[in-house]
């Protein structure tokens, strides 16, 4: 085997340990998020769109729809169900009143901002092992592999 051939296999090899690593680790923070929300009264698909909400801000439901790939209808009725908890409420475009747009409530906002700050309790507890140094740099690589991936 040429030295060249066996780089890209070893290549291969790191990104593969690399895909599977970032794999699982999305799986347990995935599962660690469904355990704190149990304590909610709302369902993995309502954070989901509470987290948008919540950092993008107001938009119609078919910009709600595009942003967590699903169907119009079944982001309608996430959130008529939303609307029935007072998570949100819709609110005509002051613009263009055929427009309506969903609007994050207080305790909507309340619900993201506590299961929020208990995910990154979770993450720190999960990193004490870590020095400062290793979690400042974990943070920049992380940072800059999101930032290259939304560019695609």
């Amino acid at each position: 085997m040429k030295l060249e051939d066996a780089q890209k296999e070893k290549n291969t090899d790191l990104f593969a340990d690399i895909e599977k690593d970032l794999r699982y680790i999305s799986g347990i923070i995935k599962q660690k998020g469904r355990e704190i929300l149990s304590n909610y009264t709302i369902t993995p698909p309502q954070f989901i769109a509470l987290q948008w909400l919540f950092e993008d801000g107001d938009m119609t439901i078919g910009e709600l729809s595009n942003k967590m790939y699903l169907a119009f209808s079944t982001t309608t009725d996430l959130v008529d169900r939303m609307e029935k908890n007072n998570l949100v409420v819709r609110v005509k475009d002051e613009n263009d009143r055929r427009v309506v747009r969903i609007h994050l409530l207080d305790e909507g906002k309340r619900i993201i901002d506590e299961v929020i700050k208990k995910r990154q309790l979770y993450l720190q507890d999960v990193l004490v092992d870590f020095t400062e140094e290793e979690i400042e740099k974990l943070k920049e690589n992380l940072a800059k592999l999101h930032q290259d991936m939304r560019k695609e």
